[in-house]
């Protein structure tokens, strides 16, 4: 199955202006839930090239290793496919760039064998591969903060999306995981 993981300011943004993400609220609790859902579950990680370009400039750098070992194990030993309207060579081992026929590939990585696929961030991505109904799952961790500007949760959906509400998880820092189907 396809999931998508958003972090979500309580207004409704994804980032903030400039691809912030400083305002991310993060802690132990955090780190030990995403090691839970990714470590082991996850076999392939999905992006669009922004985001990967983010994740790369990141986690394979020494800053990732020593804020996160686990995680940055976990992002640098996972294959990774990127959407990309341009094809480009990319530089993060463990990298396959997809840029033409994008939604069959997609659908190829999701019919053949394996783990879970995993969306973090990648709206656009997100937000194409909804339409097409390829996301199964929507994970979408609201962080008790208003930032007032940036880039609001699925931008870019041209109709509406219906959802069911599967399964909700507080966490003590004040963020809640919300976890949603299609409906």
């Amino acid at each position: 199955k396809i999931f998508l993981f958003m972090m979500v300011s309580l207004d409704g943004y994804f980032e903030g202006v400039g691809h912030d993400l400083s305002w991310h609220n993060v802690d132990a609790e955090f780190n030990a839930f995403a090691h839970e859902q990714n470590i082991g579950p996850v076999g392939t990680l999905l992006f669009g090239r922004t985001t990967y370009e983010l994740m790369a400039g990141y986690w394979p750098k020494p800053a990732g290793a020593v804020d996160d070992p686990e995680t940055a194990r976990f992002m640098n030993e996972t294959p990774k496919v990127v959407a990309s309207t341009e094809p480009f060579a990319p530089d993060w081992q463990g990298t396959t760039v997809v840029s033409a026929n994008v939604i069959e590939e997609i659908e190829k990585l999701k019919a053949g064998p394996g783990k879970e696929i995993a969306i973090f961030g990648s709206n656009k991505l997100c937000v194409s591969l909804m339409e097409k109904g390829l996301v199964d799952e929507f994970r979408v961790m609201v962080n008790p903060v208003a930032i007032g500007a940036g880039t609001p949760l699925f931008a870019g959906l041209d109709k509406r999306y219906k959802f069911k509400l599967i399964k909700t998880r507080q966490f003590s820092s004040g963020n809640v995981l919300l976890t949603y189907v299609p409906a």
